[in-house]
């Protein structure tokens, strides 16, 4: 069962990359290349004042392979590697959900994936495109984002946790309000204690980064939507499959 629900997982996560790679080649490449066309124009003019020319960049993958063959290949393994991830997911949750049913607990996991994974971490740390970050800093700011990750995922488990304490005691609604109550303020209070990341260059155009964030998010939603909606239809059919012989040989 389990072993069904990860590879299920993995086929809806390719397929949600498939939808994730158009999205991007569509939306986040233009902004990807004004901040790459703005960064080597502030390298040349760095280097023409300083009297220094300018080195050619040795590019170990061109511009084209990156946006091309690299893109659809990194979207590609991160949307499988989450797909697997969101089938053994699913398979934790199954019957833990209240009577929603394959769709309705698919749709309900992947809102809250893209929440803990995606949302609420990048309202701290929003995406950056080129050119946006000093590169000393990168591994003190990747940092921070997992981190971020990482207390938001554990919040949103601990949520669902509490949330199964209050059931009983004042129902489900408010069981759920309450539960979440306590994750905002979780995250709010990881927000504050956090460091905060500011190495927007100056002069850099408002419009390219914030087309580039909403370029990001946008990919996201497209991904956690089709990830949720493609998994609940196949593990649904599946049941639905697997329950006619079942059937058929009661009636008989």
């Amino acid at each position: 069962m389990v072993r069904t629900l990860l590879l299920r997982g993995m086929l809806a996560g390719l397929i949600a990359g498939l939808l994730t790679f158009g999205f991007l080649k569509i939306f986040g490449e233009p902004p990807i290349d004004r901040a790459i066309a703005f960064e080597s124009r502030i390298s040349a003019e760095s280097h023409h004042a300083s009297g220094a020319a300018a080195e050619p960049d040795d590019e170990l993958v061109s511009r084209p392979v990156q946006s091309g063959v690299g893109l659809l290949t990194g979207v590609l393994v991160y949307s499988a590697a989450f797909g697997g991830l969101f089938g053994l997911a699913f398979a934790a949750v199954t019957g833990r959900a209240g009577s929603l049913g394959p769709r309705g607990t698919a749709t309900l996991l992947a809102g809250a994936g893209f929440v803990a994974i995606y949302l609420v971490p990048a309202l701290k740390y929003p995406a950056s495109p080129p050119s946006v970050g000093q590169a000393d800093t990168i591994q003190f700011r990747t940092a921070l984002y997992f981190g971020m990750i990482l207390v938001s995922v554990a919040g949103m488990i601990g949520t669902a946790l509490l949330r199964g304490r209050l059931l009983r005691r004042f129902g489900g609604w408010d069981a759920t309000l309450l539960a979440a109550l306590a994750y905002g303020a979780l995250m709010f209070a990881a927000g504050a204690v956090l460091p905060d990341v500011n190495e927007v260059p100056e002069h850099f155009p408002a419009v390219t980064l914030w087309q580039f964030r909403i370029a990001s998010m946008g990919s996201q939603v497209v991904l956690w939507a089709s990830l949720g909606l493609l998994f609940g239809l196949l593990t649904e059919r599946h049941s639905i499959a697997a329950r006619r012989p079942r059937l058929a040989s009661r009636a008989v």
